[in-house]
């Protein structure tokens, strides 16, 4: 394992995070991974800050609020396959680990760990987190990505970056 700054890589991982990068949850003895090509890195209140985009409805969702604190893996290896697994099945229903044969270690700051990967990987801890509403979103992003009557929008959950490393 090597640490590095949450920068570190930046265009690599964010050309990853544009395709598929994974975001992990644990919970009561339960981790789940959840597909994730949206979000942004950067710098608010002067802290590393990584910014997930999860829908209200996702498994992912009710487990990032009651812990207020999951990983964000960008792999340096191929895993479309476990990609696909993920994103067509939910946490609530499958233990996404045992399908994909995925297995994970432990994170140094947070409980939630990490994918055992080849990859980056950051520790995220939950510092604000707001739901979208449509009264403010821009009506062509409305139209292309949400469905009105659903009312299934994302919550942006802004997180502090306590540990960022790439592991072999």
């Amino acid at each position: 394992m090597q640490q590095v700054p949450f920068n570190f890589n930046a265009s690599k991982n964010l050309e990853i995070l544009s395709k598929t990068a994974f975001l992990t949850t644990h919970r009561a003895g339960k981790t789940n991974i959840m597909v994730t090509a949206w979000g942004a890195i950067g710098v608010m209140w002067k802290l590393p800050v990584f910014v997930a985009m999860v829908r209200k409805s996702r498994y992912s969702y009710k487990l990032i609020e009651k812990t207020r604190e999951f990983t964000v893996t960008f792999p340096y290896t191929d895993l479309s396959k476990v990609a696909s697994v993920c994103g067509q099945s939910s946490g609530r229903d499958v233990d996404k680990l045992a399908l994909t044969g995925l297995s994970t270690r432990p994170a140094h700051q947070i409980t939630t760990p990490v994918l055992d990967v080849p990859g980056m990987h950051l520790e995220c801890s939950v510092i604000y987190a707001r739901l979208m509403s449509a009264e403010k979103l821009n009506s062509a992003i409305q139209e292309l990505w949400y469905d009105r009557q659903s009312n299934d929008y994302h919550a942006f959950f802004v997180s502090q970056i306590l540990d960022s490393y790439i592991t072999p």
